[in-house]
């Protein structure tokens, strides 16, 4: 069998990104393009010349706009640049100047940006030190352009819903309604300035129906938060509590200030007027 050199891998990619850029290009669309222009920003760092461009012939078409340097200190210099955007970096182990590893380090000390790696070693040693030095992913350079594409989208798409479980506020602590005040964190309320005396399946109860005001929890719903409790509950026994927990609100069940019944539908809060 011919030795399987790193030559030879190149050779075979180039012949297999020529063939997709003929075959798939129509085919396939970017759905999962970021927000803004609908262009995805990829920063490509490989000193194979020929192969950036084959890669930029393939994604250009479906919606990347593909910037390559060759060398890794060029490449920490772009990834880090004070006001660029890119929504993924591709990232080569055998690099002129610094390596792969020592590139990605440096990125990592300035930037979140979704970084693949790519090597014509598919060493299970490179592949661990790769991601635990904080790559997002690796891939051989025996890829397909399909799986190039595929592993692209993914980490892009991971990197969208980190950054906006990241940006989410934190769920509040308190609720407020009206004269009601719900700790959550300290699992206690207060009416006015009075404590309310609550079993833990009411404060779970009155929980949930402060968070969702102006929503109705249906008899369901309240019943699976409970059970998420381990607490002994049944479909009946909601009623119980709703009912002892109207009377420690001073709460009327024909003229509510706090809970409504919904027929047929469950319970809802309101704000007091």
């Amino acid at each position: 069998m011919p030795e399987c050199t790193c030559e030879n891998v190149k050779r075979r990619l180039r012949y297999s990104l020529r063939r997709a850029s003929q075959r798939w290009i129509l085919d396939l669309a970017m759905p999962d393009s970021p927000p803004g222009d609908g262009r995805t920003r990829l920063l490509m760092i490989d000193d194979d010349r020929k192969l950036c461009r084959l890669v930029t012939t393939y994604l250009e078409p479906l919606g990347f706009d593909v910037t390559c340097v060759h060398t890794g200190p060029e490449g920490v210099e772009r990834a880090t640049q004070a006001g660029s955007i890119w929504h993924a970096v591709l990232l080569d182990v055998m690099l002129p100047g610094l390596d792969g590893f020592e590139v990605l380090k440096r990125i990592r000390s300035r930037s979140q940006v979704p970084v693949l790696m790519l090597t014509a070693r598919g060493d299970e040693t490179d592949r661990i030190v790769g991601l635990e030095v904080g790559a997002d992913d690796y891939l051989p350079k025996t890829f397909s352009t399909r799986e190039l594409l595929a592993r692209l989208r993914a980490v892009i798409r991971r990197s969208a819903v980190t950054a906006g479980v990241a940006a989410a506020p934190p769920p509040p602590s308190e609720v407020v309604v009206g004269p009601l005040r719900v700790n959550l964190d300290a699992r206690s309320a207060m009416l006015d300035t009075t404590p309310l005396v609550l079993t833990p399946v009411e404060f779970d109860l009155l929980a949930s129906l402060a968070k969702s005001r102006g929503r109705v929890k249906t008899r369901e719903a309240l019943l699976d938060e409970c059970r998420d409790r381990n607490y002994d509950v049944f479909d009946r026994s909601i009623d119980v509590h709703i009912s002892s927990l109207r009377r420690k609100l001073g709460d009327d069940a024909k003229e509510p200030r706090f809970i409504r019944t919904l027929r047929s539908a469950g319970y809802m809060m309101i704000a007091p007027e």
